[in-house]
């Protein structure tokens, strides 16, 4: 059944695991176009309570009733195919929709821009989103994560353009036909779907193939995988525009200072202007160059507000986010989960320690993702002072057997290294092992950001 914006208007829609960051946003967006919206999740949140008082009725735990009286169900990939709401909905012939399918229904009548990747997705979609407020401009956008400036990851605005994460980790961004499409970065990841690159390669190729024709695809020249991607594509009917230190849109003179960056930006030779990031990193910084690319194709504002907007951006939540500094001791937190942001992000929090140390809690995020990648992410841990490993966080995965945390430990140097299960107990050893101008770092994307605001708590202050 092909469901229209329009006849969305009016209908009853449910959604299992309405407190997720994705299907939160959505929720929160159809709420804004006046959609009648329920859901379901395990437990109550200050996410949930807010859906609330924007007129959401949103039960905690999950029963087949609650989609009794609804037309359309919402589920995303982490809703496991037993879920009794999910059950019922099957078996009473519901409409039921990927949350990427619903977020594409509420795109449909925009002008969208699809920010896919396997890395940097979500700060780039907040990074274009400030940038295009700042020039006046008042884009729709979901995000899998929360803008820190307006703490909130979604939003109906008046403006013609909608800002979306794409989130390629089950292919579900195939729903999407975009106006303007933005690759970050293409390797190898969520294991689960994808056994190895070149299956991964083959749905990225499918999700440019969904561009709009006279549309845009922003692809970053630096990365390899995008690189290969871009050498198979052969279609005539859209621009693409490169960026990074080569292609149509560059930076060039980078200074990288403990807490942000600054570059001189060229566009086919011609120079933009200065851009002052307020967020660390070379990652960082070649993230504003794929928001400010797609600002310069799909709008009439000067590049100079665009890169005044960019500077404005202060980060997201779980972005490398600073919690607290109790006693001369700096805790961030951080989401990251793979080899290679685990790189970058350490290397950026190195800088930003300056001459203390770097102290870092990891939760491994699933046993697939643990099992593919344990000696990359020995490797890139190793750019620790001292990691504390904590048990992998499953999310919706069944134990492998022989897959756990010490397939990391056992990769790394024995003295820089403790794996502790208990939380509590990981909080006592980071907390006794902190000195004055040290940086505690919690990472990962299961269920460690709850340690930070703890660790803030009980250091000295």
């Amino acid at each position: 059944m092909k469901i229209s914006l329009a006849s969305l208007r009016n209908m009853k829609v449910h959604f299992i695991g309405i407190g997720g960051a994705g299907m939160s946003g959505i929720a929160r967006i159809m709420l804004d176009q006046g959609i009648c919206v329920s859901g379901s999740d395990a437990k109550d949140s200050p996410t949930v309570q807010s859906l609330r008082i924007m007129g959401a009725e949103v039960y905690v735990g999950h029963s087949g009733e609650h989609v009794d009286e609804v037309d359309v169900v919402v589920v995303s990939s982490a809703i496991s195919q037993g879920n009794p709401e999910l059950v019922a909905a099957q078996k009473q012939g519901k409409v039921i929709l990927p949350r990427a399918e619903a977020l594409a229904i509420l795109m449909s009548e925009s002008i969208a821009i699809a920010v896919a990747g396997t890395h940097g997705k979500t700060t780039t979609t907040s990074m274009l989103t400030v940038a295009l407020q700042h020039a006046g401009l008042d884009p729709s956008f979901a995000i899998g994560g929360t803008i820190n400036s307006s703490g909130t990851n979604a939003h109906l605005g008046t403006g013609e353009i909608f800002v979306a994460e794409a989130d390629e980790s089950d292919g579900s961004f195939l729903a999407y036909s975009p106006t303007c499409a933005i690759i970050t970065n293409i390797e190898l990841d969520h294991v689960d779907h994808f056994p190895d690159l070149d299956s991964l390669m083959k749905i990225f190729a499918a999700f440019v193939a969904n561009i709009k024709s006279g549309g845009f695809l922003i692809a970053c020249h630096d990365d390899e995988g995008v690189t290969q991607l871009l050498q198979g594509i052969t279609r005539s009917d859209i621009s693409i525009l490169t960026y990074g230190t080569a292609g149509e849109l560059t930076y060039s003179r980078l200074f990288l200072s403990p807490g942000g960056s600054a570059a001189r930006i060229t566009h086919n030779g011609k120079v933009l202007g200065e851009l002052q990031l307020q967020v660390p990193g070379e990652h960082n910084m070649l993230n504003a160059l794929a928001a400010l690319s797609a600002g310069v194709c799909l709008t009439t504002h000067s590049a100079p507000d665009l890169i005044k907007g960019l500077s404005s951006f202060t980060g997201a939540r779980r972005r490398f986010e600073l919690k607290g500094s109790p006693g001369g001791v700096r805790v961030i937190d951080d989401y990251g989960h793979h080899p290679t942001e685990i790189e970058v992000t350490l290397t950026a929090a190195r800088r930003y320690a300056e001459g203390g140390r770097l102290l870092v809690i990891f939760q491994p995020h699933r046993y697939s993702r643990t099992q593919a990648f344990a000696a990359d992410f020995a490797k890139a841990l190793s750019l620790a002072d001292q990691v504390f490993l904590l048990e992998i966080y499953p999310a919706s995965e069944d134990p492998i057997p022989g897959v756990d945390s010490t397939l990391i430990s056992k990769e790394m140097d024995p003295s820089k290294v403790t794996v502790e299960p208990s939380m509590i107990t990981i909080v006592e050893d980071v907390v006794n092992a902190a000195k004055p101008g040290d940086v505690i770092l919690t990472l990962g994307a299961g269920d460690v950001n709850s340690l930070a605001s703890v660790i803030v708590q009980t250091l000295p202050q």
